[in-house]
């Protein structure tokens, strides 16, 4: 059992817990170990069934992508095999070098392990993130460790990382410290966790990197308003999910980037790099009111029913902390729909590398003037604002509202019957 790829940008994951022990019998598809990347925890599934024979990588360890983490036994039984026979003499050889492999460090090129006269091992993320936030090995000695045998791990050293962080943090970004700030009476002092701290740092960097302009179009749901209502009760006994109004955006948001492709790009390095696939982003609010993003991939190859079926699993996947790491990889577009806060419109902004993102308020019913054969007649509608911020460095306002525009277009004619059937 090798560790699989977990997203485009992941090399490397942490071994957290072993759901199953040697011995074991497992069944394709049990899930076997949990592991974390800097993205996502995650439980992977046996590839084959049979009997869980060794473990190769132990729990707090890291290991890289296609590397072994364990044995499984499918066919002979390893500790029964005769031990003189040169096939059984193989295989021992075999996992011992497999051992090796996995716990064999690669040291960054400006980290030189001679440089310490300790024998404390680090693994290759380790060294890695020391490298990259110029911890010296001095300075990694004198860490506490909490894996096996006070070896440091990945959470040890992020935690030292975190801790360091908020004393920079708060002497650069506000110039003071705790002492010097000062509470009001009914006033107390939170220190973000840091998850929010990541937000933080990345809506800013966000904003530093492109000029954000936002476009406002007003779009008539009435006629989708109404067959939704007149369908979900069926659609949800025939197909045991929701028919929700995110499939709905994401085909037509899908539909105009095909009509404006200069939509789904990057701009990179003073260039432009188009996207031929499209996928897309959907911002979903987790239950301690933090966000994440997974990916709704190759949308344009997707009918409306597979758009469905696929983002109803994607939604459930996020808010049950199953999500893996290639799920929040390789975005090209963003949707948010924060009119499920009864939010009527707003600002959002970009996720980078894309250059737009499109905010979706809440369908609310308001009296609006109507064209008739006979004239103007008030009526109430259901309508909806969208917001579509973008990257005015390379997207200007006549592409970013005409893009808008055509988004609404398609949500005002979308018959949701025909795409149904």
């Amino acid at each position: 059992m090798i560790m699989p790829k977990m997203g485009e940008s992941v090399m490397e994951c942490t071994i957290l817990k072993w759901l199953k022990n040697e011995g074991d019998n497992i069944s394709k598809d049990d899930s076997v170990v949990e592991i974390a990347t800097d993205k996502v925890d995650t439980e992977i599934p046996s590839t084959y069934s049979g009997k869980l024979s060794k473990i190769l990588v132990k729990e707090g360890e890291i290991v890289k992508v296609g590397k072994p983490i364990a044995i499984i036994e499918t066919i002979n039984k390893l500790d029964h095999l005769d031990t003189k026979n040169p096939f059984t003499s193989k295989i021992e050889k075999d996992f011992d070098k497999i051992k090796k492999q996995v716990s064999k460090p690669i040291l960054p090129d400006n980290i030189d392990i001679s440089q310490s006269d300790s024998s404390k091992f680090y693994s290759p993320l380790v060294l890695n993130i020391a490298s990259r936030e110029n911890i010296s090995l001095d300075t990694l000695e004198k860490i506490k460790g909490t894996g096996e045998n006070q070896r440091i791990t990945k959470l040890d050293l992020l935690k030292f990382i975190e801790e360091k962080n908020i004393e920079s943090y708060k002497v650069e970004d506000f110039e003071e410290d705790d002492h010097q700030i000062s509470l009001n009476k009914g006033e107390e002092l939170i220190e973000p966790n840091r998850i929010r701290k990541i937000i933080a740092s990345r809506m800013v960097e966000s904003k530093k990197i492109s000029p954000h302009v936002t476009s406002y179009v007003e779009a008539d749901m009435t006629n989708v308003y109404k067959a939704r209502n007149e369908l979900k009760e069926e659609f949800l006994k025939k197909h045991k999910f929701p028919l929700t109004f995110n499939p709905i955006f994401i085909h037509c948001v899908t539909r105009a980037i095909q009509d404006f492709p200069m939509i789904n790009i990057s701009y990179i390095n003073n260039k432009i790099i188009k996207k031929n696939y499209i996928n897309i982003g959907i911002a979903v609010a987790l239950e301690d009111d933090n966000l994440i993003v997974p990916v709704l991939k190759d949308t344009d190859k997707m009918n409306f029913m597979t758009i469905i079926k696929e983002s109803n699993n994607l939604i459930k996947k996020s808010k049950e902390n199953k999500l893996i790491p290639d799920d929040l990889d390789g975005g090209t577009f963003t949707i948010s729909n924060i009119g499920s806060f009864g939010n009527v419109m707003g600002t959002p902004i970009i996720l980078q590398p894309q250059v737009g993102i499109l905010a979706i308020g809440s369908i609310r019913k308001i009296p609006a003037v109507v064209e008739t054969k006979k004239g103007d007649k008030i009526k109430i509608r259901n309508r909806v604002f969208l917001s579509h911020t973008y990257d005015h460095r390379i997207i200007d306002g006549a592409l970013g509202g005409k893009f808008v525009q055509k988004v609404a277009n398609y949500l005002e004619n979308f018959d949701l019957i025909s795409n149904l059937e």
